[in-house]
């Protein structure tokens, strides 16, 4: 089978109002990460490390810091070769500041009429995690989805800190639930429910009528507008993130892993997972590298005191 064309959006224009003082600044994205990386490093190296080398960062608040940051660091890998990472700011349409996420992506369709491509990948860029985007393309295609949407299992008992999606026994989303206190469990899994990851494959002509038709009704959101208004009239599936895996994970680190940088505490967790010498989420990896300063040499692995407060609990 024919590799397809990937292109990707990474939507990067977030304040994280509950993240400041990191966020007074600088847009989250652009928050430092284990003394060498930005946040955003995460998601640019799961694309790159799968061969997606062609990326739209739609930036907005604050992002002078994050523009620099890819300048100096990202444009001089040998990774890119042959891609490219661009930046895009609501001001190169001479408009107003994007609306939404959907908005974000509606007032750039003209790169992906000039691009042409098979599949476009729509991926939030403040969480820290690792996976091949390759997977989730294949599942996609397998599956002949119009709409794949990278999902995570989460227990019950804390499914009311996230989006979930209701899915049937072949993994089709039938509805949506925004924090729910009485989840939908996972079919055949009553102690879980996936949790949207907000990261999207999407064929690339079913997204662009429906970015048109939400731009004609005012909807703005991927979450709270488009997927809804796609469930009833196309396939819209749940690529389930724990049944995957990348080259190179340790025994001891957690799988699977992510967590999304949405407050201090789940910032301060997630620095604190990869601490010590067999840390849950270990930042050494040499075959699924985590890309940021020019030099990418072996990484300190740094020992926690026992005075250290560790986190506790699963991660999410």
């Amino acid at each position: 089978m024919k590799s397809p064309s990937v292109l990707a959006f990474v939507l990067a224009g977030g304040e994280g109002r509950r993240l400041r003082p990191l966020t007074t600044r600088r847009c989250k994205p652009a928050i430092p990460f284990s003394v060498r990386y930005k946040v955003v490093d995460f998601v640019l190296s799961n694309l790159v490390n799968s061969g997606i080398n062609r990326i739209y960062l739609l930036t907005q608040y604050k992002s002078q810091t994050l523009i620099d940051h890819i300048r100096n660091t990202w444009l001089h890998l040998p990774a890119i070769t042959g891609g490219f990472i661009t930046a895009i700011s609501p001001q190169i349409h001479a408009g107003p500041e994007y609306q939404g996420t959907a908005e974000a992506v509606y007032r750039n369709l003209e790169i992906i009429r000039h691009h042409k491509p098979d599949l476009v990948a729509i991926f939030c860029s403040d969480h820290i995690y690792r996976m091949d985007v390759r997977s989730m393309v294949r599942f996609h295609l397998e599956n002949e989805a119009d709409v794949s949407i990278a999902a995570f299992p989460v227990p019950v008992v804390q499914a009311s800190a996230f989006g979930v999606m209701v899915t049937d026994r072949n993994g089709r989303v039938c509805d949506f639930e925004e924090k729910p206190a009485r989840p939908t469990p996972i079919p055949g899994d009553q102690n879980h429910v996936y949790a949207s990851m907000g990261n999207y494959v999407f064929n690339t002509r079913v997204l662009t009528e429906a970015l048109h038709e939400a731009h004609r009704l005012g909807k703005t959101d991927f979450g709270g507008d488009i997927l809804p208004q796609l469930l009833k009239s196309r396939r819209m599936l749940a690529y389930d993130f724990a049944s995957y895996t990348v080259p190179g994970i340790k025994p001891y680190e957690n799988h699977p892993y992510w967590r999304n940088m949405g407050t201090i505490e789940s910032y301060f967790a997630a620095n604190q997972d990869t601490l010590g010498l067999k840390p849950r989420f270990d930042l050494s990896n040499p075959e699924w590298q985590i890309f940021s300063s020019c030099y990418q040499g072996p990484v300190a692995k740094i020992i926690k005191s026992e005075s250290t407060t560790a986190c506790s609990g699963p991660a999410l």
